[in-house]
């Protein structure tokens, strides 16, 4: 882990301290490849807003990816960032009249990634999975599972995206107002 990485891990407080564990597991073991976990890392920190965040990861990502996978990944992340509101939107007013309507929203970098296909989907599918939005889940889903991934390798991602969206949580907590639980 880069010095930013671990100074971020350093600071997480006591109450936290399961995911300052799960941070550094997740970063480190799982299904996915190289690529997919610090293009999903990514993705899930710029989702969280939490510049430091992500500097550290995409400082740690720049060791072990090659730059496409981090535009990607920066790019998933602004497409589910208009995308999830739009499509939540559509499923939770659950009217037809909506339903007809063509979003008219440029999508283009979703068809024409700068890696892989399969892998973008599966960062779009993390950023999703935080920002809740179940149409998209469930789309993303599908076409990852369509472009040769696995249901391990999206389970995979989903708890990456969730620790590091707790991560982004617990470098904030004030790291002096409780006393450690023995």
């Amino acid at each position: 882990m880069s010095a930013a990485m671990e100074e971020l891990r350093a600071g997480i407080p006591d109450a936290a301290r399961d995911i300052k564990l799960n941070l550094q597991s997740v970063l480190q073991q799982s299904s996915l490849t190289p690529a997919q976990r610090w293009g999903v890392a990514i993705a899930s920190a710029v989702a969280t807003h939490n510049a430091r965040l992500r500097d550290a990861l995409v400082a740690d990502a720049k060791q072990e990816v090659g730059p496409e996978v981090i535009d990607d990944a920066l790019a998933s992340a602004a497409l589910m960032a208009m995308n999830n509101v739009y499509y939540r939107f559509r499923h939770m007013i659950a009217k037809e009249s909506y339903e007809r309507m063509p979003a008219r929203l440029r999508m283009q970098r979703i068809a024409r990634p700068a890696s892989n296909k399969p892998d973008f989907e599966l960062f779009c599918l993390a950023v999703s999975a935080i920002n809740g939005c179940e149409m998209c889940i469930r789309s993303h889903e599908q076409a990852v599972l369509q472009g040769g991934l696995t249901e391990e390798q999206v389970h995979d991602a989903v708890r990456v995206a969730a620790v590091v969206n707790a991560a982004a949580i617990a470098i904030e907590l004030p790291a002096d107002v409780a006393a450690p639980v023995a």
